[in-house]
């Protein structure tokens, strides 16, 4: 395991690889092609994977197989951290976390708590727990129902040594702003947007200097050209790339709730691999839509 003050200044240090989860025919997770996927990533220079997060469908899968999917990277990608998704409510969460660090895990991404909105100190005690219960270093998501305050960030920071990192999906630059001000270098910021590179720019403005991209999965030059613009201040060939790839892509995305995951998963199928579906509530790209991502990879890849 890294040492999670290690882990900080590595997730700082480039592009995050938020790989999909495939299943087989009997809706199993299915190691093999999560291995062959990996292993065809694996030369493409990135600071480390976030695995069964939101684009690899943690709320589909059950803890065990959460565990599967950690040790499965972990042999696939030797040298890279390993940071897992973990969530639900805080009794689950702390069985994921010990679970993801007996597999093996680096770290964990802590998704939103269960169904319920919850107070500021109620959020604050649910993450001061999962913290206590591993050794790994611990990225806090602001998403959905649990979205944590500048101040309380910086509460549990003070309690919690591991807590090592913040990943922002509301797009509320505000709140990023006055938590990358409030807790200067002691933590590392990730943006977290679906498609984050549409956002990329303006999170920089606000002190957050990478982030997790799902297109990677499919067209990793593609991702890793664009990293290298943003990274550079380069914000012409951002805006070529966003123009010519990355609006048509969310054109795409945004026919249908729940295609930033599947699209990303149509284009790691269109590239080649066994992903099988996606898992209920989500759904599939039809075959004109899957047409339609085919032409992009072609024109972009």
């Amino acid at each position: 395991m890294i040492d999670p003050l290690d882990l900080r200044d590595i997730v700082r240090s480039g592009l995050l690889s938020f790989p999909v989860t495939p299943f087989d025919g009997q809706d199993a997770f299915n190691p093999h092609a999560f291995s062959a996927h990996l292993e065809w990533l694996a030369p493409h220079p990135v600071a480390g994977l976030i695995v069964a997060g939101g684009t690899g469908e943690l709320f589909s899968l059950t803890p065990a197989e959460v565990v599967a999917v950690v040790r499965t990277a972990k042999a696939a990608q030797k040298g890279k951290p390993v940071i897992a998704g973990c969530g639900y409510g805080t009794r689950l969460a702390c069985e994921m976390a010990e679970g993801i660090e007996a597999a093996g895990g680096d770290g964990i991404l802590l998704l939103p708590h269960y169904l319920i909105g919850a107070p500021q100190d109620g959020i604050a005690n649910h993450i001061r727990a999962v913290c206590a219960a591993t050794k790994m270093g611990v990225i806090v998501y602001n998403r959905g129902q649990s979205v944590v305050s500048a101040e309380t960030l910086a509460r549990l920071a003070d309690d919690c040594p591991n807590l090592i990192g913040f990943k922002d999906g509301t797009g509320d630059i505000d709140t990023v702003r006055r938590i990358t001000i409030q807790n200067g270098d002691r933590l590392a910021y990730i943006g977290g947007m679906p498609t984050h590179e549409l956002f990329a720019q303006a999170f920089r403005g606000a002190g957050v200097d990478t982030y997790s991209s799902a297109v990677f999965n499919f067209v990793p030059e593609t991702a890793l050209r664009f990293h290298a613009a943003f990274s550079a201040g380069d914000d012409a060939t951002c805006a070529r790339m966003l123009t010519e790839f990355y609006y048509p892509f969310a054109r795409i995305r945004d026919r249908k709730t729940g295609y930033a995951v599947s699209a990303i998963k149509a284009g790691v199928a269109l590239r080649g691999f066994d992903t099988g579906p996606v898992r209920p509530p989500l759904t599939d790209l039809t075959e004109e839509e899957r047409a339609m991502m085919a032409e992009l990879i072609d024109g972009r890849a």
